[in-house]
């Protein structure tokens, strides 16, 4: 009983954090602090480039002659049947080398509870594929997700998936190593606070 009672207080502890996490308002940051948080963004996108290069060089060259490129770094938390993520993200084209900052929100049915932190980085083929994401944001359901992930890719690109027409993403951990796509629905928009 006494196990029961402990889990319960834990299970209900995660789901106020969780609550907490994703629906906290905060004031528009002054000046100063839009600019920490902006370097903050940058640091952690060029990071886990960095990451990503040293255990995949290849996949250097691909994102530079790719149209643009997003990183996201997500805090997920799971809770019994729920899970889900919320992170922030930059974008960048690479053409005029122009900086959109993003967020994300991420939803994980499942069982399990706990929490992990993961990065994920999108390459995109096209202007139209990258002008799309940061002028209109992306949302992603549960189907097309599943079927992204039937359709990996080798090379160059290994452990990448294609979401959307001339749209790549990989997903890391916290060591930079490139790791099944676990999202299962999610939303990518831009950062109104940030821009």
């Amino acid at each position: 009983m006494k196990k029961k009672t402990q889990f319960m207080v834990i299970v209900s502890a995660m789901v106020l954090l969780s609550l907490a996490f994703f629906s906290c308002a905060t004031a528009p940051p002054s000046k100063s602090e839009k600019e920490q948080q902006q370097d903050s963004v940058r640091e952690m996108a060029n990071k886990t480039l960095s990451d990503l290069y040293t255990k995949h060089p290849a996949a250097k060259d691909a994102i530079a002659k790719a149209a643009g490129y997003a990183v996201f770094s997500d805090f997920g938390f799971k809770v019994m049947f729920m899970g889900g993520a919320r992170g922030k993200g930059l974008a960048v084209n690479n053409a005029s080398k122009q900086e959109t900052f993003m967020e994300m929100a991420e939803f994980q049915p499942g069982m399990g509870l706990g929490a992990a932190k993961y990065r994920v980085v999108f390459i995109f083929e096209t202007p139209d594929a990258f002008n799309s994401f940061v002028t209109s944001g992306w949302e992603v359901g549960a189907n097309a997700m599943a079927s992204a992930k039937t359709k990996a890719e080798g090379g160059a690109l290994a452990g990448a998936v294609t979401v959307s027409k001339g749209v790549k993403m990989l997903q890391l951990n916290g060591e930079g190593a490139i790791v099944g796509v676990s999202i299962t629905a999610a939303k990518y928009y831009k950062d109104k606070a940030l821009n």
